[in-house]
């Protein structure tokens, strides 16, 4: 049953993460549950599945690929560090060029923050998180499981890239080139430093739940 329940929950979550954002079902969704509790709602049945799937993964047969070292730890512990930092510093914050932007039409790209990097924090925050934990975890289950995520988040950006240019139409390009030719400004410390701040707490809370949600310490 091990393959099984890997393969259903692979199923759904690709079916929860492409049919609740598709017309007719999203406008469908947010008429009754509102533009807040569809988002809520979303994410929290993101996050319900990829929890299941990542315990189904866990729960698969072992087919070992490549050994596990000590030092690949390390590297995992020094990625997610930047990983907490970029989602801290991008949730609930204006980004009309990928999904998850909170007030889009407040973005300002002569203070684009983070997006003066990236145009996707978020999917880039996936990759590191996926790239780094598929070095540290060599069997079939979870080289599938994070090695999809990482192609899944380095297709996004090119399918986000594609679909926002088409919704915003000559916009993009000229907003997309303000955001990168900003030059630096002042950073705003008390807001920064908070986010910072909470990134740290987050690092923190998943080193030290990390045994209990997916029985093994990242630490070395």
């Amino acid at each position: 049953m091990g393959w099984a329940e890997y393969a259903l929950a692979f199923l759904v979550f690709f079916l929860t993460h492409s049919a609740p954002i598709r017309p007719p079902v999203r406008p469908w969704l947010v008429a009754r549950l509102g533009q807040s509790g569809f988002g809520l709602a979303y994410s929290a049945l993101s996050l319900g599945v990829l929890a299941w799937l990542i315990g189904a993964a866990g729960r698969a047969p072992y087919v070992p690929l490549w050994p596990w070292a000590g030092w690949q730890n390390h590297v995992v512990l020094a990625v997610m560090l930047p990983v907490c930092m970029i989602l801290a510093l991008t949730i609930a914050r204006p980004n009309p060029f990928s999904f998850g932007g909170a007030g889009n039409d407040r973005f300002d790209p002569a203070r684009p923050g983070i997006v003066r990097l990236t145009r996707h924090p978020l999917l880039l925050a996936l990759v590191l998180w996926a790239g780094a934990h598929l070095l540290a975890n060599g069997d079939l289950a979870h080289a599938l499981l994070f090695g999809t995520f990482a192609g899944f988040a380095l297709l996004g950006m090119r399918l986000v890239d594609r679909r926002k240019r088409r919704e915003m139409g000559s916009a993009w390009g000229s907003l997309d080139a303000a955001r990168r030719q900003a030059p630096p400004r002042p950073i705003s410390w008390p807001d920064v430093a908070l986010r910072l701040g909470l990134g740290g707490m987050l690092y923190a809370t998943l080193v030290w739940v990390h045994p209990w949600l997916f029985g093994v310490s990242p630490l070395p």
